[in-house]
């Protein structure tokens, strides 16, 4: 029969191991040292194996089988934790389970600080994440698959849906330095793009079928990701908007040139927290959206974005874009 040891016994093993004495194992515990010694002799009994050398020595020495032993100790303690921590947070009346939809519109340093405090916050909740374009994040959260959707395109409304504005982001197209945009030296006219191939994003969730946003090109090429289509600027494959977070950098570095396009509807796009009215967010799923409130409203204004970037002014922006 194989063995089956307690819970118990890995975390008395543990804090001898750790503390480096049974007597100091014992006053950790608040038990006997016999009784720790009792555990640990049952433990390597069921083990077959010795995990501490007794003999000529002062302290108790982790053998070689022990060293081994001890990592995977450590591993079932830390699960147990984990367990306890999301026990814990139903009883206080969490989620135990929280997924989340977020937009690629929404800045990437927004989403890993708030993750991050989350992480510390509610380190009973499990986390699902998808990260999209367009309208998946409202298709996610319409088919039920996720509590929360932090997004833009909001090309649905009806009283099955609750949708907050939480904040902003920037839309602004651009072409790389050796694209024939970037060598005309004014503002640019439909006449200047319409022959050029503009890289555009599919929305793979339908909700936009048959409606297209700044597409001003009569060519087009279509990628299945907002990622794909950055890397293929860069590359003078085409032009076409992207967000200003994912490409700031590049503006600022001279690998990207923002062109300056009137026919081109830039400017601020809005940021929604969405959830079915049927299933609101509970504690965490509240402080979450909270969160990104907070954090999305201390984004950069549109004259500070204009200025760290050195572009045009920008101009409204509709609900939903390419």
């Amino acid at each position: 029969m194989l063995p089956n040891p307690t819970l118990d016994q890995l975390q008395v093993f543990l804090t001898v191991a750790e503390t480096g004495s049974f007597s100091a194992a014992s006053r950790v515990l608040n038990r006997a040292q016999s009784v720790i010694s009792y555990t640990i002799a049952n433990l390597e009994a069921q083990l077959e194996i010795p995990l501490f050398e007794r003999s000529g020595a002062r302290q108790p020495k982790l053998t070689d089988a022990g060293k081994a032993m001890l990592e995977d100790a450590r591993r079932l303690m830390a699960d147990l934790e984990v367990m306890r921590a999301r026990v814990k947070s139903i009883k206080q009346g969490l989620e135990a389970e929280l997924s989340l939809a977020i937009s690629v519109m929404v800045p990437a340093n927004a989403v890993m600080m708030e993750l991050r405090e989350f992480r510390e916050k509610f380190p009973g909740v499990a986390l699902n994440l998808n990260v999209g374009e367009l309208g998946m994040v409202m298709d996610m959260v319409l088919n039920g698959k996720a509590d929360i959707g932090i997004g833009g395109a909001l090309v649905r409304q009806g009283d099955s849906l609750v949708a907050e504005k939480i904040g902003y982001s920037f839309m602004v197209p651009v072409v790389a330095p050796d694209h024939p945009l970037a060598r005309i030296e004014r503002p640019l006219t439909l006449a200047d793009v319409r022959e050029e191939i503009q890289l555009v994003v599919s929305d793979a969730s339908g909700l936009t079928k048959g409606r297209d946003f700044n597409v001003l090109s009569y060519r087009t090429w279509r990628v299945s990701d907002i990622a794909t289509k950055h890397q293929l600027i860069k590359g003078g494959l085409g032009w076409g908007g992207l967000p200003v977070s994912l490409v700031g950098d590049d503006i600022m570095k001279g690998n990207l040139i923002a062109i300056k396009l009137d026919a081109y509807e830039q400017g601020e796009y809005p940021i929604y927290a969405t959830h079915k009215a049927a299933n609101p967010p509970g504690p965490a799923g509240r402080w979450l959206v909270e969160a990104f409130r907070r954090r999305l409203s201390m984004c950069p204004s549109h004259g500070e974005m204009v200025s760290m970037l050195g572009i045009d002014e920008l101009h409204a922006m509709p609900e939903a874009a390419e």
